[in-house]
């Protein structure tokens, strides 16, 4: 008879024997960044040539389909049927990547090839673009739900796992493609895997996730600089005004001064869920700055619970060559990182209006392309998230954190309030594994683990499938 604790020992040695690690660097190798257009047989290729293939040896049948906004970045979607009157598990994974950035890594590593990096503490580094976000991720939970079916020859419920190639660009397009294909992608449960743990030695789940607005600042007023010895003092700098026009709206140490731009308060129900929240950097995280930020609020309060205004980029004349002259523009990349209590469609109109009512003329703000993903939270009182918190714990002993949402953001707001599904969130990754930046990396005990808990995660749901 086949057991839980079997199927957990079978994805044990096949981690110990390496072959997760093999087939981790197949998927590095594909170099799927979706920002370059020159990446479109890439992309492609992930999802038809590694992807499809997987699935089919699982009993999935496979289909790929167009983007209706971006045609380089396709979706796939596998749907395994055991009996249409069992509920549905649904499962989302992204392929794609950001830029390599070929030739800034450390010891001159090739972003697209697994490199692997013994590590006193950890055991083993595994350095490559796309280890962490997202391709270990989702091959864990691939790999994990493999393993179940091997070990006891059926599920006991309905998979469709859904694979996107664009989420690094704001998930052009899936919105779009969900919404016209809801009844096929309809399910009771979602159980996907993205971002990092708080803590790297503690499991956690998060719920949902905050949104993200990117927009663009710009003041321009001439064509071409001029010469600051004979100008300086007659001509006004768009630099200095729109920094000030900045300083109006986020404070010195980070709080956002313009109401319109935060919640009114913080929900009772999420402080009291942050409130056993430890914000600990890790050993290769940077040290937090406990004066920046919302003043009075705890650390998991101002990255989890609230909003936040950053400066991306600031621009002004040519960084790289400066001339003595009065630059002719001045442009910022701004973004806000906003909770479900608040709208993100009043945010733009209320900074133009304050800037207005300020005299900062002549700022132009607007959107930039694919610039917006929503926010949304699961409630922690729904039976998905204790269930689920008892399974994590069977297997790795250990309780998970409960996060009501992440700080990052991901179209999770698709699968809740769109598809109608419950969403929980299970992260493989940790928070100084350097996603986004050269030298990303995933640790191999948290990849082992990964595998262990989503094993017992999908054989618990063949028994005990948790519904609302």
């Amino acid at each position: 008879m086949s057991t839980r604790g079997m199927a957990i020992e079978a994805v044990e040695r096949y981690f110990d024997a390496g072959e997760f690690r093999t087939e981790l660097a197949t998927r590095v190798a594909v170099p799927s960044s979706s920002r370059e257009e020159e990446h479109k047989p890439d992309l492609f290729a992930y999802l038809d040539d590694l992807m499809r293939p997987r699935f089919e040896a699982m009993g999935f049948d496979v289909h790929i389909h167009a983007n209706p906004i971006l045609e380089r970045a396709p979706f796939l979607v596998a749907r395994r049927i055991e009996d249409p009157s069992l509920p549905t598990l649904f499962c989302y994974g992204h392929g794609d990547t950001v830029p390599g950035e070929e030739g800034r890594w450390k010891d001159g590593r090739d972003p697209w090839t697994l490199d692997v990096v013994k590590d006193e503490r950890w055991g083993e580094r595994w350095y490559g673009r796309g280890t962490a976000d997202n391709k270990g991720q989702h091959a864990i939970n691939m790999e994990a739900m493999r393993h179940v079916l091997e070990t006891r020859g059926k599920l006991g419920y309905n998979v469709t796992f859904l694979i996107e190639m664009a989420e690094e660009m704001g998930s052009p397009g899936l919105r779009e493609f969900c919404f016209s294909q809801k009844e096929m992608l309809k399910a009771d449960l979602l159980i996907a895997s993205d971002g990092p743990r708080l803590a790297a030695d503690k499991p956690d789940m998060k719920l949902g996730t905050r949104g993200c607005l990117n927009f663009r600042m710009r003041l321009e007023y001439r064509e071409g600089g001029h010469h600051s010895g004979n100008w300086g003092g007659l001509l006004a700098n768009p630099a200095i005004v729109l920094m000030h026009a900045i300083t109006s709206i986020v404070g010195p140490k980070g709080q956002i001064k313009l109401p319109a731009l935060k919640p009114e308060h913080m929900p009772n129900s999420v402080r009291s869920a942050l409130g056993g929240l430890e914000v600990v950097p890790g050993p290769d995280d940077p040290s937090i700055d406990p004066w920046w930020g919302e003043p009075n609020f705890t650390a998991a309060e101002k990255v989890f619970g609230w909003n936040t205004f950053e400066v991306l980029s600031f621009i002004s004349g040519d960084p790289d060559k400066p001339q003595n002259a009065v630059p002719p523009f001045a442009e910022a990349i701004c973004q806000i990182r906003f909770v479900v209590e608040t709208d993100p469609d009043t945010f733009l109109p209320a900074i133009r209006k304050h800037l207005e009512d300020n005299g900062f003329d002549g700022i132009v703000v607007d959107t930039m392309r694919q610039s917006m993903l929503g926010a949304s939270r699961l409630d922690p009182d729904h039976p998905a998230v204790g269930w689920a918190s008892a399974s994590i714990q069977k297997t790795l002993g250990v309780k998970p954190g409960i996060i009501p949402n992440s700080g990052g953001s991901l179209p999770n707001d698709i699968f809740l309030d769109m598809l109608g599904m419950a969403t929980l969130w299970v992260p493989h990754s940790y928070a100084g594994c350097s996603q986004h930046a050269p030298n990303e990396h995933v640790l191999a005990p948290l990849m082992r683990d990964g595998l262990r808990m989503m094993t017992g995660l999908f054989w618990d749901l063949g028994e005990d499938f948790p519904r609302a």
